[in-house]
């Protein structure tokens, strides 16, 4: 929208942006607010000097009318109070005349770039608002009776990392948008939104699988490519906070096969695998996240437990090949023996109270059960431990 009570101004600034954008013009401001209230603006270009209404008061009153209208500024009478009261009311750039066409173009494509990341995080909003109160729905209506409690729990852990993520990209987000204030434009805004979608979507995910749990457990249905779960695994965890201070490497496989196991079933076992070895240790460490194929049964060797390692899920572990062994390796401070014989046990956990729930682990060893997988825990005080996942392939 472009408001300035000249007809020349208002043509030119037409005559710049016609072909770039939905353009609509008002000569003051009350017929100005009545387009606003007509139909939506997403940015303005509004000139200071008008008769009636000024456009410091049209600024205004259309924050009111929609706080997430992007409004720039022009004057032929730049005092530093003028734009001291454009920013105060929210403008997002001021610019004095005569502008030059590059530079008013710039200042719109920055407003309403604004305007749509504003716009995406009140959707990202409402859509995790929806996921928030469908589980509730879902706790009250007891359609998770069977282990209702350990069930639930899971659920609200399996939902936490990427809600947190969600959270830290959001933050993100404001700090970006606060920095293009006056006209610049930060490279990394798209991408940070993009992975907001992303997150958000995941959430949906996880939630319909625990929702649904009864009723599509069991279908023995399930698989997944491993290379896409590894590239999902790898964009979940960058924008992960507790991976902020370490090094993430996650090699994909040669030829992408497809294993017996439900895609995100696989992708929250990686992450929990990592998140846990990231909370491993103050200091930085590097966690690494690869794959390879098993043509022969595992030896029995690699199956028998001693100090350092253990071999879980053996129970329904069937070990006929092919197989695909996905290994989360760190270089964190290692597990104490004492702990080892624990550690996927329901609610142990050797962190401080408020930081840790003890699911984990316990979620990954349920996950990979329930696919007729296995697990192999091997660590070295001071050098490191390595989780595999040995999984069944499935033939094409």
């Amino acid at each position: 929208m472009i408001v300035d009570d000249e007809e020349g101004p208002r043509q030119s600034l037409r005559i710049v942006f016609k072909e770039l954008y939905d353009v609509v013009m008002a000569d003051s401001g009350p017929a100005a607010l009545a387009l606003a209230r007509s139909r939506r603006v997403d940015a303005a270009v509004l000139d200071i000097r008008m008769s009636g209404m000024s456009g410091t008061e049209l600024l205004a009153q259309l924050k009111q009318l929609d706080p997430r209208i992007e409004v720039v500024m022009l004057t032929a009478y730049e005092t530093v109070e003028t734009a001291r009261q454009a920013i105060r009311f929210g403008a997002c750039d001021y610019l004095t005349k005569p502008f030059e066409i590059s530079g008013i173009r710039d200042a719109v494509e920055n407003a309403i770039q604004r305007r749509q990341l504003a716009d995406a995080m009140v959707e990202g909003t409402r859509r995790l608002q929806e996921l928030q109160e469908a589980l509730r729905d879902q706790q009250l209506k007891g359609e998770l009776a069977r282990s209702q409690n350990e069930i639930y729990a899971s659920v609200m852990h399996d939902i936490g990392s990427p809600l947190t993520a969600v959270s830290v990209l959001l933050e993100m987000v404001n700090a970006d948008l606060a920095a293009t204030r006056g006209g610049g434009q930060s490279p990394s805004v798209r991408d940070q939104l993009q992975r907001v979608g992303q997150q958000v979507s995941r959430c949906l995910e996880i939630s319909r699988r625990y929702l649904n749990y009864a009723r599509d457990r069991g279908t023995g249905t399930d698989s997944v490519r491993i290379n896409q779960a590894l590239a999902d695994t790898r964009e979940l965890l960058r924008s992960h906070p507790h991976a902020r201070r370490h090094r993430l490497e996650v090699g994909l496989m040669p030829a992408d096969l497809a294993i017996h196991m439900n895609g995100t079933d696989l992708v929250q076992s990686l992450m929990n695998l990592a998140i846990n070895a990231f909370q491993a240790s103050p200091d930085p460490l590097v966690v690494s996240v690869s794959a390879n194929y098993h043509p022969q049964p595992l030896p029995a060797a690699l199956m028998t437990d001693t100090p350092r390692t253990r071999f879980l899920v053996r129970e329904v572990f069937l070990n006929q090949p092919p197989l695909v062994a996905i290994h989360v390796q760190d270089t964190g401070p290692g597990i104490s023996e004492r702990h080892l014989d624990k550690i996927f046990d329901s609610y142990f956990t050797t962190k401080p109270t408020g930081e840790g729930t003890g699911l984990g682990l316990a979620i990954v060893r349920r996950l990979v059960g329930n696919a007729k997988g296995a697990i192999r825990v091997e660590t070295v005080s001071g050098v490191g431990t390595t989780f595999s996942l040995y999984l069944p392939v499935r033939e094409v």
